[in-house]
């Protein structure tokens, strides 16, 4: 394509020659500049959209940002339906763990009016707990049922309730464990194994004939006939107070359990321990002898509460008992695992 340019004050023509390269790029400008206009006209138009209140473009924010408020409190109570369901699973696990503790209480010694739970107030409730004689508040629902439409402040008041409840559990079950482990420990300090595997005793514990005198004398303990060499175990774990030899008792071992009980062994042919030693339960600390005032190889065994002699099979008794329970228990155990597999 070729265009004359006229002049009106000069004579001479200019002839401009436009190719297809022209005409393209004249084109793209257009183009270029439509797209610009359209772009700037679009960022001034929402930037200045409020000050200038057009209404369409008020109903296209308003509509945007309630989609975007739409969404979110969708999300917001997705996720506090789901915490909801979590919360009700610990308040359920919560009322198995008070089941658990009204059953261990009685065990441990401790009252039930010290721990009551079940007067505690209501989920989300300020209040103090209630009095012994008060109204027992309503146990929180089960898990399933927990409300979905909590808000935010409900729920934190909740969480909050379980909170304070999971502190007072943990501490009364520290109590329990305390007590517990405190009977646990004094079960240990008394002589209630015996301490020569023998099956039956020559002389058991109060008045007989003395085989040295043959008068009538109190016998202050209880014999335990074996072998020289015998092993002699101690009772009960204790401090070895005297392991010394008496003109009447022989090599005799003396042991304090605490709580003012002490255990006595005498006649030994060899004591294995010194004054002071730390004993535990069933260490072998001796051996069976005939020493001191003896006609034979025997144990003489003495149980002393206070300075005073007591009759040491209410001690062993109470041991082989407490041993039957448990090995009943164990057996009864074992027959429940083996039935439920």
């Amino acid at each position: 394509m070729q265009i004359i340019l006229l002049r009106t004050r000069s004579t001479a023509a200019k002839s401009v020659t436009l190719t297809h390269r022209h005409l393209l790029l004249a084109v793209l400008l257009f183009v270029v500049i439509v797209v610009g206009s359209a772009f700037l006209l679009s960022y001034m138009t929402f930037r200045h959209a409020a000050d200038m209140k057009l209404p369409f473009m008020q109903d296209m924010t308003s509509s945007s940002n309630q989609d975007d408020a739409g969404k979110k409190d969708k999300f917001l109570k997705e996720n506090l339906a789901a915490m909801a369901s979590k919360l009700g699973e610990m308040e359920a696990q919560l009322m198995r763990l008070d089941a658990l503790g009204e059953r261990v209480q009685g065990l441990a010694g401790v009252k039930p009016e010290q721990f009551n739970f079940k007067d505690t107030p209501a989920r989300g409730s300020s209040e103090s707990p209630a009095a012994p004689n008060s109204k027992p508040a309503p146990p929180p629902p089960p898990a399933d049922k927990m409300p979905r439409d909590l808000s935010m402040t409900d729920f934190q008041k909740n969480l909050n309730t379980v909170a304070l409840d999971i502190e007072n559990r943990s501490d009364y079950m520290n109590v329990v464990e305390t007590t517990l482990m405190n009977f646990k420990v004094r079960s240990k300090l008394l002589p209630t194994i015996q301490p020569v595997n023998v099956t039956y005793n020559a002389s058991g514990f109060g008045w007989r004939t003395d085989p040295f005198t043959g008068r009538s004398a109190f016998h202050e303990g209880i014999d335990f006939p074996s072998p020289v060499g015998t092993p002699i175990v101690a009772a009960a774990g204790g401090v070895v107070i005297a392991a010394e030899y008496h003109h009447d008792y022989g090599n005799m071992l003396e042991i304090d359990h605490g709580n003012d009980i002490v255990t006595r062994y005498a006649h030994t042919s060899k004591i294995l321990v010194n004054v002071g030693d730390i004993i535990r339960r069933g260490q072998h600390v001796a051996d069976i002898g005939s020493t001191g005032r003896s006609t034979g190889a025997h144990l003489h065994f003495e149980v002393l509460v206070k300075g005073i002699q007591q009759d040491p099979h209410k001690f062993l008794s109470a041991g082989a008992e407490q041993a039957r329970i448990l090995m009943t228990d164990s057996g009864s155990s074992k027959v429940a695992t083996v039935a439920t597999r």
